[in-house]
């Protein structure tokens, strides 16, 4: 949520600054825009759900200031469920929102084409259990909302500010989050498939740089895990449309046309982890590095953040890139 005052079921992690005065030193790296940020009007698209296999209908409109981003299940009378951390049921495969009988799966592409294209305030309606995966990356729902383009509101934008470093681990797999006047990510990714092996991408979240390097980069699996998943009725909308697919000899991919870079796999990976970062419920000013991770350790870093209440705080973004301490603290 960006309003000032928390709402009921996040208030139990608010904390108080006094006094929202500018503090010296505190400037963002590069340009941001100071206000939230809506759909200038509704656009639509359709397409099949990748496990349902269910075709869908979805439309993002304009909401209010303040509103965040919301989930509505048009098929269920319009319940809903806020695109936030305390509503993932579930992150095998995707990542999934619930709240009461509404869940809505593969959330992750289109929060991150909002999050990239700038858009704070957004309800997404949907007449199915899943977000269309269409190419299987957010290219699409980007070109839509560039197509229509975004009105800013009045209101100033808040980001969440990480101000120490926070850890968090599984095994092998870390994610570690810096202080840094902006938002950037490296990711690193292991595989033994002889296509992918190790992969690296750097990536800044500014001007452009989203639409061209991140979100064209698809979903991608393996041919027999895509075949074992078929065998128990998941993934049933998977195909060479919409998921780039490893040959059985892990040289190559089965996609007419091949790969749209030569690292993809890893940037979809980074792709991912901007969607679900969006479940923070305002845009993140901190430095990423990120090893061999995906859904539920990105959940469980947002969970760390949430719990880490002094290694954070939340700003206002004011003109010529400075910033200011929001007067009410609560994610």
């Amino acid at each position: 949520m960006t309003s000032l005052m928390p709402a009921p079921h996040l208030q139990p992690i608010a904390r108080l600054f006094t006094g929202p005065r500018p503090f010296a030193g505190n400037r963002l790296a590069y340009p941001m825009e100071t206000h939230q940020q809506t759909l200038r009007q509704a656009i639509h698209c359709q397409g099949v759900g990748l496990h349902s296999g269910k075709n869908v209908h979805l439309t993002i409109k304009p909401a209010p200031v303040g509103s965040g981003i919301r989930f509505i299940r048009t098929d269920l009378g319009g319940q809903s469920v806020a695109a936030h951390i305390e509503k993932v049921v579930d992150t095998t495969l995707a990542t999934t929102l619930g709240e009461g009988a509404c869940t809505v799966s593969t959330t992750e592409h289109v929060l991150a084409a909002l999050r990239g294209c700038g858009i704070d305030n957004a309800d997404i309606e949907l007449d199915g259990p899943e977000v269309p995966i269409m190419d299987g990356s957010a290219a699409p729902f980007c070109a839509l909302i560039r197509e229509t383009g975004s009105r800013r509101q009045n209101e100033p934008r808040i980001a969440l500010r990480i101000t120490k470093p926070i850890h968090y681990n599984e095994g092998e797999k870390r994610l570690t989050i810096l202080p840094f006047a902006g938002f950037a990510v490296f990711e690193e990714i292991i595989f033994d498939d002889d296509i992918i092996q190790r992969q690296r991408c750097s990536t800044v979240l500014r001007g452009d740089d989203f639409l061209i390097d991140i979100a064209p980069a698809r979903t991608f699996g393996r041919a027999e895990d895509v075949e074992f998943l078929w065998a128990r009725g998941l993934a049933l909308g998977g195909s060479l449309d919409n998921v780039v697919t490893i040959h059985w000899d892990r040289k190559s991919v089965l996609n007419e046309g091949g790969l749209r870079f030569d690292n993809e796999f890893v940037r979809h990976k980074v792709l991912d982890l901007i969607g679900d970062l969006s479940l923070l419920g305002f845009p993140l000013l901190g430095r990423i590095r990120a090893f061999k991770v995906g859904h539920s350790q990105h959940l469980g870093l947002m969970k760390k953040i949430a719990a880490s209440p002094d290694s954070w705080e939340l700003v206002h973004l004011l003109p010529g890139g400075f910033l200011r301490r929001a007067a009410t603290q609560a994610m």
